[in-house]
């Protein structure tokens, strides 16, 4: 009897043996990857249904005492008047970051974030920072580089990607962003405070 039990260890054994030489003969998943690599690829792209675009202008914001800010910004509706993209250009007075962000709807997969191309030149990526009920905002920094691109452009491209993982693209114009940018305001709302 404690023969075969002894049999019975040695051959669990072996077996155990064998699975792990052959576990560890296999190559390691990858587990990072590369700079600037998505972890996925989309399945496929699709244009985004129609959008109509108004027109690039600049707002300015003078609150009480501090320093003016003003927004160089674009909206792009849906026939059902639903908000499909807005795009803003934030800049303080005084400073040289410029913040770019832009909301659009719920139902994306954020991890890609949004891709921002001018004229078919290089791609910038633009991280989601956070969902609401009714929006997701991606935002970053503006480039220099995107915006001397987008200055001198024709059309951005914005692609997204679904929760189908397909990657979802708008062209929106950019021929008067720059003097929209440049100009003087549109408006601008000020805050005046009684103390």
């Amino acid at each position: 009897m404690q023969h075969s039990s002894w049999r019975s260890v040695v051959v669990g054994v072996a077996v155990i043996l064998s699975s792990l030489e052959v576990a560890l003969a296999q190559p390691a998943p990858p587990t990072a990857t590369r700079a600037g690599e998505d972890e996925f690829a989309a399945r496929g792209p699709r244009e985004a249904r129609a959008i109509k675009y108004d027109d690039w202008q600049k707002l300015c914001f003078k609150p009480g005492g501090a320093k003016m800010v003003c927004r160089t910004t674009i909206s792009g509706t849906f026939e059902t008047g639903q908000v499909a993209l807005r795009i803003y250009l934030t800049e303080r007075e005084g400073e040289s970051v410029v913040r770019l962000q832009l909301f659009l709807p719920v139902g994306l997969y954020l991890r890609p974030g949004a891709k921002l191309t001018v004229d078919k030149g290089t791609t910038h990526k633009i991280p989601f920072t956070w969902c609401l009920t009714n929006t997701c905002i991606a935002g970053d920094r503006a480039a220099p580089a995107l915006l001397r691109e987008m200055e001198t452009g024709k059309a951005l491209v914005v692609e997204v990607v679904d929760t189908n993982l397909l990657a979802v693209t708008t062209s929106l114009p950019l021929q008067n962003f720059a003097a929209a940018r440049k100009s003087t305001p549109a408006q601008v709302f000020e805050q005046k405070i009684d103390e």
